[in-house]
């Protein structure tokens, strides 16, 4: 799964994924994770909206005053991505994967915004660049299985995820996007329990959860759904979102969950 607020978010609160990379950015979540690559450490990929606000101000600052900046122009755009303004994210990005070609995260943090702007393939083009086989990043591996599976590419996606699993077994957002690919490819008993799985993990966030719950709605269990949803969300919050997924079912039939799933992403989500 937020920047693209996807309309996953509408069922089941904030979503959970990558795809986007299905969905970019983070709602307003309190946990607190860095993302650190070499000797620069990114934003922290859970934060409140006041937060990206926050740095949307000052590194938007930064950047004006000097756009090669490598931080500030960073931050910059995961604070854009965060708030939605995706176009904007990309423009800043391109640039700044211009003057530094080689850089792995300069080119994932691209990728991620061109993703959340629909732009899959050329999302998994850079991508491509932003590791080696010599030297996975499982973050990367991730984040091309989540734009994989928003070009409808779902064994791909599973690859590109089991790959990512071998590196950072049992970690509960790779799990989480894997369960939403086997849901897209209608396997749906796969999809629940690797979800289960990702629950289980004691680092998985209210978003993995919501995910499961998504999927046992898919099966037909709403008061399972509902039941699991509640543990996020206030009763009336959990059984709106479960009346809304009964009448998307019914109306549209399961075809219509690519358009309700995010990937959890592990960029600036």
């Amino acid at each position: 799964m937020r920047p693209t607020r996807s309309r996953f978010a509408r069922l089941f609160g904030s979503a959970a994924i990558v795809a986007a990379v299905a969905a970019a950015t983070a709602g307003c979540q309190t946990t607190q994770s860095t993302t650190t690559t070499g000797a620069l450490t990114l934003a922290p990929t859970d934060r409140s909206e006041a937060d990206w606000q926050h740095d949307l101000v000052v590194y938007g600052a930064k950047y004006r005053v000097d756009p090669s900046n490598i931080e500030a122009a960073l931050r910059y755009g995961q604070a854009l991505r965060a708030t939605g303004q995706s176009a904007q994210a990309v423009a800043v990005l391109e640039e700044l994967s211009m003057q530094n070609p080689n850089d792995k995260v300069v080119l994932g943090e691209y990728g991620r915004a061109l993703a959340d702007a629909g732009q899959y393939e050329q999302a998994l083009t850079v991508l491509d660049r932003a590791h080696t086989p010599e030297l996975p990043d499982w973050h990367i591996l991730s984040a091309q299985g989540a734009v994989l599976d928003q070009l409808g590419r779902h064994q791909e996606a599973q690859r590109h995820y089991l790959t990512a699993l071998k590196i950072v077994p049992n970690e509960p957002s790779v799990l989480s996007n894997l369960g939403l690919s086997y849901a897209l490819s209608k396997d749906l008993k796969d999809a629940e329990a690797t979800l289960r799985l990702a629950v289980a993990q004691h680092s998985a966030d209210p978003r993995v959860r919501q995910n499961l719950a998504l999927v046992v709605g898919l099966e037909g269990r709403f008061g399972e759904a509902e039941q699991i949803a509640r543990a996020d969300l206030p009763p009336d919050q959990a059984a709106a979102n479960v009346a809304y997924l009964r009448q998307m079912l019914a109306r549209k039939g399961q075809g219509a969950l690519t358009d309700q799933v995010a990937h959890y992403d592990q960029g600036s989500s």
